[in-house]
């Protein structure tokens, strides 16, 4: 079948993106699902920090690929042997496609999926297949299992989790990316006790994810750090205790002033060294930092081995929130629909998959003031 889709054909083109439009809106052919597949019409998709890292040459991936992986739709075909869903069923993808078979698989650790993890770095589905091609029947490479910015796409059955239907698209969006990782670094990866304090440094999506999530899992005290105001402002809205200007030179201090010594748990998001040694720094002897940013590879951070082990010190990475998406997105949607975790005030704008150039430049400005994705509607 034909369809419309923004296609990456080269990695670190110049902006403002607006003009240079590294994603082209082609028409491709899209494949029939094979075996253990389905057919998923895209009715919302939004704009992620991971998917302009691809496109700003930081996460460097396979060329050409259609991009998107924070995505919800609806089903329209199945392949053979998918007996667990149904034409018509609404889903969330999830961007890291779980084998369930491999060692992290078996040990309740699906983010590490080895199988899964692999496709997603050759750009193709679990199991090895590419179902996108241009009109040449060249290769068009899949991002994250997804390839969210199309009109339809075809992926793995383990790629997606059945949703309630009547959950908005634009909101179901969210929890596929944004709200998986950042409130299950709270309550997954940080393991969030009842009464501790957090630091929560970059407000993006994922950060103010973290905010929402930290709120509803009883911390006692959250302070947000960034080094834009509105952002700032925003986050005071949203219920946060504290916000500090991470650009100041005292910030720091006042991070420990506020807390007695420095927070239980610091969490950075913003996916800057310097960010994530701020972050350390303002966590409390035998604390807990936990990072989800993705800086480029090339980049480290200094650390002390004594500071370590003399204060018990714990630095742990978080990768879709060490969720097991089938059980944490049902969950997170459970929470929002109760009330609990109002991921509605995160959206900003809409825009149509023609705009998705002007909407990633947005992002390179960070002109996001609360919100880490625009959503791309696309039905």
């Amino acid at each position: 079948m034909k369809i419309r889709a923004a296609v990456l054909h080269q990695m670190g083109i110049e902006r403002p993106y607006s003009e240079s439009k590294p994603l082209a809106i082609e028409e491709v052919e899209l494949k029939q699902p094979e075996a253990g597949e389905i057919l998923v019409k895209i009715h919302a998709a939004g704009l992620c920090h991971s998917d302009l890292s691809v496109i700003d040459g930081n996460r460097p991936r396979q060329v050409p690929m259609v991009l998107g992986h924070e995505a919800a739709g609806e089903i329209v075909d199945l392949g053979p042997g998918v007996k667990d869903v149904a034409v018509g069923d609404h889903v969330v993808f999830s961007f890291v496609p779980i084998c369930g078979h491999c060692m992290p698989c078996m040990t309740a650790r699906p983010a590490l999926c080895e199988n899964g993890v692999a496709a997603n770095n050759k750009g193709v589905l679990l199991g090895d297949g590419i179902r996108l091609y241009d009109h040449q029947q060249k290769h068009i490479h899949h991002h994250m299992g997804v390839s969210g910015f199309a009109e339809y796409a075809v992926v793995s059955r383990k790629s997606v989790v059945k949703i309630d239907s009547t959950l908005p698209y634009d909101i179901a969006a969210l929890f596929g990316c944004a709200v998986m990782t950042g409130v299950g670094a709270v309550i997954n990866t940080a393991k969030l006790l009842l009464g501790q304090t957090v630091l929560i440094t970059g407000l993006g999506g994922v950060g103010f994810a973290a905010l929402l999530g930290a709120l509803a899992g009883g911390a006692s005290k959250v302070i947000v750090a960034d080094i834009n105001k509105d952002k700032l402002t925003k986050a005071l809205e949203l219920g946060a205790h504290e916000a500090i200007d991470s650009s100041h030179e005292n910030a720091l201090e006042k991070i420990r002033d506020i807390t007695h010594g420095g927070v239980d748990i610091g969490m950075e998001f913003a996916g800057v060294v310097q960010a994530l040694e701020f972050t350390y720094n303002a966590t409390a002897r035998g604390g807990k930092t936990v990072t989800a940013g993705l800086p480029h590879p090339t980049k480290m951070m200094q650390l002390s081995p004594v500071k370590l082990v003399a204060e018990e010190r714990t630095l742990q990475g978080s990768y879709i929130g060490s969720c097991i998406p089938a059980r944490d997105i049902t969950a997170y949607i459970a929470l929002y629909q109760s009330g609990r975790l109002p991921v509605e005030k995160l959206m900003t704008h809409e825009l149509q998959l023609n705009k998705v150039n002007e909407g990633f430049e947005r992002l390179a400005k960070g002109f996001r003031l609360y919100l880490f994705a625009a959503t791309a509607c696309l039905a």
